[in-house]
C-alpha cells in the first residue's frame, strides 16, 4: 500500500517532477563527469608531465657536500667517486619498481676534439657526454628493461640525422658546438683526453642535438666511449630518474623519522616521491638521492588546482540542485496542503507524512540521480578527450557514489518543507483556512 501510494503521488504533477529532476540530473551530470576525470586524472597528468623530465637525481654518497641555490646543483661535475653500472637493474626491484618509467646514467669527461687531425688544426676543449639511448638494462629477475637519456630527458632533440647506436663510437655534437666547429652530420671528430695524449679516438656524427642547455655545446657519446675516456669502465657519476608519483600532502613532508610504525608503513607504501627516493637509496648503496623540486612541485602544483577547479565547479553545480529541489519541493508541500491535512485527519501521524513525503523524493532522486549519470558520463569523455586526452570509462561505484549524492542533496534541499509538512494541522486546512 505504502509503496502504491508514493508512486501514485510521484505521476502526479508530472512537470513540477520533471524541473525537479532536470535540476538534479544538471547537477550529478557535473559531479559525475568531475568524479570520472578527477579519478583518471592524476595517473594521466602525471604521465604527461614526464615530458618534463627526469624528477630524481642519484649521486655518489661520497660526493662533495651538496650545494643547492634554487634547486640548482652547484656540486663539481667531475670530482669525487663513481657508481657501478651493473647495479641499475635492481631500481626494477624496490617497492614501486613500476612507477620508474625511464633512468639513464651519465658521465662527463673533459677532452680535447678536432674537426681534422694535423699539426695546423688547433684543438678545442669541449665536454663529453655519455649516456645511454635504447639501452637494455639486465633486471634481476632475468627480464630486460629498455631505457636511456632520450626518455628522461625529452627535450633533448635531434635537430638533423639520428640517435647514435651504443655499440659504435658513433656520437652526437650540440648545435653551437657543430656551428663553431663546422661540424656536420657526417663528419668524423678527433678526440683525445689531453692534447699531448696518444689514446685518440675517432667519432662519427650521426646527428645534431639542440637541448637549450650546456648539452647544446657538447659531444654526446655512448656510455661506454666516455667510460673509456675517464678509465672508468662500467661507471657513471649521476643518474636520472623519471618516476611516476603522487603530489606531495602535509602528510609526505613530514620527517619519517619522527613518524609512528603505523604512519611510516602507510608512507613508505604511498608512492610519494620521498618515499620512492628512500628506496632507491636502499638499493643503490653509497648514492644520495635527491628530489628535482622545481619539477616536482610543479606537478603537485598544477594536479592539486586542476582537482581543486573540478571540486568548486561540482560543490556550485549540486547547491543549485538543492537550491532547485528545495523550491520545487516547498511548491509541492503548499499545493497539497489539503491532501496532507487530509491524510491526518483519517489518521496518519507526522511520521508517516514525513517518509511518505520523503519517499516520493527518494525516487525522484534516483531517477534524476540516473539520468545524471547517463549525461554525466558522456560530459567527462567529451571534457576527457578534449582537455587531457584521454576518455575516461563509466565506473559501477561512480554510480553508486552519485545516486548516493543524488539522495542526499534532494533529502538536504526538501528537509524544511517536509519538516513543515508533517507539522501541519489538518483542522484549519480542511476548514479552509
Amino acid at each position: 500500500m505504502f509503496l502504491r501510494l508514493v508512486t501514485d503521488s510521484f505521476t502526479r504533477r508530472p512537470r513540477r517532477k520533471i524541473i525537479s529532476m532536470a535540476a538534479l540530473a544538471m547537477g550529478m551530470g557535473v559531479a559525475t563527469a568531475a568524479l570520472s576525470v578527477s579519478l583518471d586524472v592524476g595517473d594521466r597528468l602525471a604521465r604527461e608531465f614526464r615530458s618534463l623530465g627526469a624528477n630524481l637525481l642519484v649521486t655518489p654518497q661520497a660526493d662533495s657536500l651538496p650545494l643547492e641555490i634554487g634547486g640548482v646543483d652547484y656540486r663539481p661535475a667531475n670530482a669525487g667517486a663513481y657508481l657501478p653500472e651493473s647495479d641499475l637493474g635492481k631500481l626494477k626491484t624496490i617497492f614501486w619498481r613500476f612507477n620508474i618509467m625511464a633512468f639513464s646514467p651519465v658521465l662527463d669527461v673533459p677532452v680535447f676534439a678536432s674537426k681534422s687531425w694535423n699539426d695546423q688544426t688547433p684543438l678545442q676543449r669541449v665536454q663529453l657526454i655519455g649516456t645511454w639511448v635504447n639501452h637494455e638494462v639486465k633486471i634481476p629477475d632475468g627480464s630486460t628493461y629498455v631505457t636511456g637519456v632520450d626518455k628522461t630527458n625529452p627535450w633533448w632533440q635531434i635537430k638533423q640525422g639520428r640517435w647514435f647506436k651504443e655499440t659504435t663510437s658513433e656520437v652526437l655534437v650540440g648545435e653551437t658546438l657543430a656551428k663553431r666547429m663546422g661540424i656536420t652530420v657526417g663528419s668524423r671528430v678527433y678526440v683525445v683526453e689531453k692534447p699531448i695524449s696518444s689514446s685518440l679516438q675517432t667519432l662519427t656524427v650521426v646527428g645534431i642535438l639542440t637541448t637549450g642547455g650546456a648539452e647544446d655545446d657538447a659531444i654526446v657519446a655512448p656510455l661506454a666511449v666516455a667510460q673509456s675516456f675517464a678509465a672508468e669502465p662500467g661507471m657513471y657519476r649521476r643518474l636520472y630518474v623519471s618516476a611516476l608519483t603522487k603530489p606531495e600532502d602535509a602528510f609526505a613532508r613530514k620527517d619519517p623519522k619522527s613518524m609512528t610504525p603505523a604512519e611510516y608503513d602507510t608512507w613508505y607504501c604511498t608512492p610519494y616521491i620521498s618515499s620512492i627516493a628512500l628506496q632507491i637509496s636502499e638499493e643503490l648503496k653509497g648514492t644520495d638521492v635527491r628530489v628535482i623540486r622545481r619539477v616536482a612541485e610543479g606537478e603537485g602544483n598544477v594536479l592539486s588546482r586542476v582537482r581543486l577547479l573540478l571540486w568548486l565547479v561540482t560543490a556550485a553545480a549540486l547547491l543549485a540542485a538543492a537550491l532547485a529541489v528545495g523550491a520545487s519541493a516547498a511548491a509541492s508541500v503548499i499545493e497539497r496542503r489539503t491532501e496532507i491535512g487530509l491524510m491526518k485527519a483519517l489518521g496518519a501521524n507526522s511520521a508517516v507524512v514525513g517518509v511518505l513525503l520523503a519517499a516520493e523524493q527518494l525516487l525522484l532522486a534516483i531517477v534524476g540521480g540516473s539520468i545524471g549519470f547517463g549525461v554525466g558520463i558522456l560530459l567527462s569523455r567529451i571534457l576527457g578527450q578534449r582537455i587531457f586526452g584521454f576518455a575516461p570509462e563509466p565506473r559501477l561505484f561512480v554510480l553508486l557514489m552519485v545516486l548516493g549524492l543524488a539522495a542526499f542533496i534532494t533529502l538536504l534541499g526538501s528537509a524544511y518543507p517536509l519538516r513543515q509538512a508533517s507539522r501541519y494541522d489538518p483542522a484549519p486546512i480542511l476548514r479552509g483556512e
